[in-house]
């Protein structure tokens, strides 16, 4: 039986999870962002006490199929700007498609729907994000910060960072107390 749970965005949010499942009794073959896929089906008490405890740890279980696939590209999108590793001419349209198996017109306007952004802006507010994270932990100049989140140059990265923080990157790394958003937080 899968799960699909609303807020996961890190390994943290997995590892919670999974102290939750074990301490419930529910045994599980895996648990990945959003998703768990359990052994057995939960009793309805195990359930609920499951549910209780991911909601006070600010997850949601999802029982709508549309809320789940938007969920399923939210982890996505996540997980793809936390790796750091996208190329220049990466297509959104058609990782989406490749990976959610329907059509990206479908799944942008469903998307926007229910998220009230769109699915670009979104992978966008990731990405800058990551940006930010970088800066704070010095971990790459901003060169390497436009090549490894594929932006096209460090222009192209730093107009738009400043676009939706209305800070510089350099601004940004000499005052960022506070300025940072948890992934769940970011749209």
């Amino acid at each position: 039986m899968k799960l699909y749970i609303k807020n996961m965005v890190c390994p943290r949010c997995k590892m919670a999870v999974e102290r939750i499942l074990s301490d419930v009794g529910m045994d599980y073959v895996y648990v990945e962002l959003g998703e768990v896929l359990l052994q057995y089906p939960p009793s309805e008490e195990e359930l609920n006490e499951f549910i209780k405890r991911i909601e006070s740890i600010g997850f949601e279980l999802l029982d709508n199929q549309k809320k789940m696939m938007i969920e399923k590209v939210k982890s996505l999108l996540t997980g793809l700007a936390q790796q750091g590793d996208i190329d220049e001419h990466f297509a959104l349209g058609e990782y989406i498609t490749n990976n959610i198996n329907k059509e990206y017109s479908t799944i942008s306007k469903l998307f926007t729907q229910l998220e009230s952004i769109t699915l670009e802006q979104y992978f966008i507010l990731q990405k800058i994000e990551k940006v930010k994270e970088w800066l704070v932990y010095n971990e790459y100049s901003l060169s390497e910060i436009s090549y490894k989140l594929g932006y096209s140059s460090v222009g192209y990265l730093s107009n738009q960072f400043k676009k939706i923080t209305g800070l510089t990157p350099t601004a940004f790394k000499i005052n960022h107390k506070g300025l940072r958003k948890t992934l769940d937080k970011v749209n």
